[in-house]
């Protein structure tokens, strides 16, 4: 098994959860956050003074997946997410050794 890690722009949320869903994923964990990379923030000015944003925000989605939907998943939220533009986001891909459903005690890909 797999889990996918995708740090995307806010707006793309809804296409990259599109994608998967039409790939059959059946679940996912989404999380707003703040991080900032090459598109090192930007300065805003509020009441008369510059400042700087240091941390943007974006959205991390998180996904366990079978080895088998693992490529087609990171194609597809690439597809999804992509703009061209600096601060699209990274997909972090590794390995997972065990699934557990809490509520059956249902492991492995059975689990997910």
């Amino acid at each position: 098994m797999k889990k996918i890690e995708a740090v995307v722009k806010p707006f793309k949320l809804e296409d990259v959860k599109a994608a998967l869903n039409g790939l059959g994923v059946a679940g996912m964990t989404v999380a707003e956050v703040k991080g900032f990379g090459r598109q090192k923030g930007h300065t805003e000015i509020y009441r008369g003074s510059e400042y700087v944003v240091d941390f943007l925000p974006k959205i991390k989605i998180e996904v366990v997946l079978a080895d088998s939907l693992a490529g087609p998943a990171v194609e597809a939220i690439i597809k999804a997410a992509k703009t061209g533009k600096i601060g699209d986001g990274k997909i972090f891909v590794s390995s997972i050794q065990d699934v557990i459903r809490i509520r059956t005690g249902e492991t492995g890909e059975q689990a997910v």
